[in-house]
């Protein structure tokens, strides 16, 4: 038997053991905790980066957003409930709709007809002073009564937001006024309304013209007194005529809801 060469030995070991050491090296990089950590970080990074703008814009959204609505009081009329909705928008009537409307019979047909053209009035006067829509007497009254309930919770709203320190109007000076109103020309004389406003409701109402000499003097005395009490209850103009004294009540009305209008309610 022939015997190996001692260097032939030498030369095989080497060899093997170089080609193990470099089969390890080889393998090693793939077993790596820490590679193998890196590689999976920048995935769930990246996703976290995709959703962070898009809660940021949806926030943004609804900050930017000045629209809201505002619902008036059930009225109850003798024919059903009426009342009233507003979208407000930069302190405007949008939009005026009736959420409740007297319904059955003949009052679906005096709904379908009213209700479109006070709507149309309501967000065309930025007010409740509208005419009633005629055949549809009881659902008019109704619907302004509402109408005007909603508005004055818009006002309300609008003077809370803009009520705290340092705000303009804030101070005791600005929250008392006295504002006249415009002159109301009837067929029996002018009338016109000085209200005095404190913390934003009507505290005195008086008429500084009013119809006068012969019988109106004594419908004057009649009406005027009533009338002044009215517009302090109401703190609106939606009050009721004085029966007698139909034309002097009317034209206190339009005066009252000019100064309303002045003092910004």
């Amino acid at each position: 038997m022939r015997k190996s060469h001692p260097i032939r030995r030498v030369v095989l070991a080497t060899a093997a053991t170089v080609s193990g050491v470099v089969l390890l090296l080889s393998l090693k990089p793939a077993s790596d905790p820490a590679a193998a950590s890196a590689a999976g970080a920048a995935p769930q990074q990246t996703a976290a980066g995709q959703k962070a703008p898009q809660g940021g814009q949806q926030g943004g959204a609804q900050a930017s957003s000045g629209a809201g609505t505002v619902t008036g009081d059930a009225t109850q009329t003798q024919y059903g409930t009426v009342q009233v909705r507003l979208t407000v928008s930069n302190g405007k009537i949008a939009k005026a709709e009736a959420v409740q409307a007297p319904k059955g019979g003949l009052s679906d047909q005096k709904t379908a007809l009213a209700v479109p053209k006070l709507n149309q009035e309501a967000v065309a006067a930025q007010s409740a002073q509208i005419d009633a829509v005629s055949g549809a007497t009881y659902t008019s009254n109704g619907y302004k009564k509402s109408l005007q309930s909603a508005l004055d919770r818009m006002k309300s709203a609008g003077s809370a937001g803009s009520s705290g320190p340092g705000a303009p109007g804030s101070s005791g000076a600005a929250q008392t006024r006295t504002v006249t109103g415009k002159v109301a020309q009837t067929q029996y004389g002018p009338v016109q309304v000085r209200i005095t406003v404190s913390g934003g409701k009507i505290a005195k109402a008086e008429a500084v013209q009013a119809p006068k000499g012969g019988l109106s003097d004594q419908k004057t005395a009649l009406a005027v007194p009533k009338l002044n009490q009215e517009a302090v209850t109401a703190g609106n103009a939606n009050i009721d005529a004085v029966s007698g004294a139909t034309y002097t009540s009317t034209g206190y009305k339009q005066s009252l809801q000019s100064a309303l209008d002045q003092a910004g309610g």
